[in-house]
């Protein structure tokens, strides 16, 4: 009988964040492609757009004129998910197949920066280390409303994300329910706590810096690496050394670092395939329910859908909707592609 080698036949990893299983297929990188190609963005835009909703100075759908903001911008929605009124509500009586319940909320968008033409990894130290306070903020304003209970912060980049816009920006969801997502988190992160007296991304962390080979970058104060039971084939996610449970448990020198990893992180993303790499990403902290939440570690995700080159995305259809999620190329080999990318933006070389 053949003897497992991880890194060649197929087996599944556990998530213990979610308490799912990813199936991986790492013979499967070798098929040829003969697929779906997408049509790569041209990505040489203007400083400023006159036609562009978030521009300085421009008029948005709802008729309000953004100010002429030279840092990050931040305003409501103008069509948000979520509604701020308070909603008269009776359960139904027949609540096991037909169970609902209102949501209330608060959507914002965050402008990164005035200028139209750059991403994440072409802007300074500095610009990043705004957007970062700027998301401290508006936690702790989001997170003081009464019947907020999690605040979400998160960007979508690129049209094959689906963002509808390209000037650099990001949203934020703050609702009275923990998401299915979230909520899911919490669990695993409290039953470990509770059964270990520790935390479980810290003890994680522990176990991928003595490994080392899955870790894309290290710094000071935070860790960029694949999680082994990573599903997109470029995921990433960065979480904190030190137990901070929120953004805004961050010192000043801990907001630097992390602003560096992040550009550092996207600059590899974009010299991977010499593209304006698209991707979803998401900060994952504390609930803002006024408990305290000792199981939580300040972590952010990346999901990015590129597979073999700038045209080719990963797609999760088939088997992936019908049973459970599936890579092909393992975490540790992308771990190692994107460690060898240098963090200089490829256009500045």
């Amino acid at each position: 009988m053949k003897k497992f080698d991880i890194y060649e036949d197929p087996h599944r990893r556990f998530n213990p964040l979610i308490n799912e299983w990813v199936l991986v297929s790492p013979h499967r990188a070798k098929r040829p492609w003969q697929g779906q190609k997408e049509t790569v963005a041209d990505d040489s835009r203007p400083e400023y757009d006159p036609e562009c909703y978030l521009c300085p100075g421009n008029v948005r759908a709802n008729g309000e004129i953004n100010p002429q903001y030279t840092s990050s911008f931040v305003f409501e929605n103008d069509f948000a998910a979520l509604k701020q009124e308070e909603i008269e509500f009776e359960e139904s009586q027949d609540a096991t197949f037909f169970k609902a319940k209102p949501e209330r909320g608060i959507s914002r968008v965050v402008c990164f920066s005035p200028k139209h033409n750059i991403t994440l990894p072409e802007m300074d130290l500095p610009t990043i280390a705004d957007i970062i306070r700027t998301w401290q903020k508006e936690y702790t304003d989001l997170g003081n409303v009464d019947y907020i209970n999690y605040v979400q912060i998160f960007e979508n980049k690129g049209s094959v994300m689906g963002c509808s816009n390209p000037h650099p920006h990001g949203q934020i969801w703050a609702q009275s329910s923990l998401p299915t997502q979230i909520e899911k988190t919490q669990n695993s992160l409290k039953a470990y706590f509770d059964k270990n007296g520790s935390n479980l991304l810290l003890d994680y962390l522990e176990k991928e810096l003595e490994a080392k080979e899955r870790i894309v970058i290290e710094n000071e104060h935070f860790v960029a690496l694949v999680p082994f039971w990573a599903i997109w084939p470029f995921e990433t996610l960065i979480v904190s050394k030190r137990h901070v449970t929120k953004i805004t448990d961050f010192t000043p020198g801990e907001v630097i670092t992390y602003a560096l990893i992040l550009k550092q992180l996207t600059a590899k993303y974009d010299n991977l395939f010499e593209t304006s790499f698209p991707y979803s990403s998401g900060i994952h902290q504390a609930p803002t329910d006024g408990l305290e939440h000792p199981e939580w570690l300040f972590h952010m995700h990346f999901y990015p859908p590129l597979l073999r080159s700038a045209s080719v995305k990963k797609f999760m259809v088939g088997y992936e909707m019908m049973g459970e999620s599936q890579r092909d190329i393992t975490a540790e080999k992308s771990a190692q592609m994107l460690r060898d990318l240098s963090d200089i933006h490829y256009k500045t070389r």
